[in-house]
């Protein structure tokens, strides 16, 4: 699929068939995608928490003011719209390169910012100049996936 007609098309879904599991394999190729995701010098303080058990789904349902997507299927809407940006940034050509390293105080002054927002993050956007340096390299997902809890 193209990556606008993905953005295009995607939506956020409130009903799903809780009797549909993904496969082990589509769970595998989701959370390696995930993982391509850029992080600020290359920090990846992510930990992706699959919850199978139906007792705790029940709990984080209940917790979640009982949505039903929880436990049907289920971070922050600035990532995700972050994400997507670049996405189509460079489906369009350009590159971006968000950023988390700066003084947001200083920053929500400069652009006067609301008192009741927040900077979750920058984000540049634009034609490179000069080739991004090669990935670092992604942790294993043994090392960034847990079963149902932490240990």
């Amino acid at each position: 699929m193209d990556v606008f007609d993905a953005i295009n098309q995607r939506r956020s879904v409130k009903a799903f068939d809780p009797s549909h599991r993904l496969s082990a394999a589509e769970e595998t190729k989701l959370l390696e995608a995930a993982i391509q995701s850029p992080t600020s010098f290359n920090m990846q303080n992510w930990r992706f928490v699959i919850v199978r058990d139906p007792e705790l789904r029940t709990q984080i349902r209940a917790a979640a003011a009982d949505q039903a997507q929880v436990t049907d299927a289920a971070m922050r809407s600035c990532g995700i719209a972050g994400q997507t940006i670049m996405l189509a940034a460079k489906a369009m050509g350009y590159d971006s390169c968000p950023m988390i390293g700066f003084d947001p105080v200083k920053v929500a002054e400069i652009i006067n910012l609301p008192s009741d927002h927040v900077i979750g993050f920058m984000l540049a956007v634009g034609k490179a100049v000069k080739p991004a340096g090669p990935k670092g390299g992604q942790l294993d997902l043994a090392e960034v996936v847990v079963q149902d809890r932490f240990a």
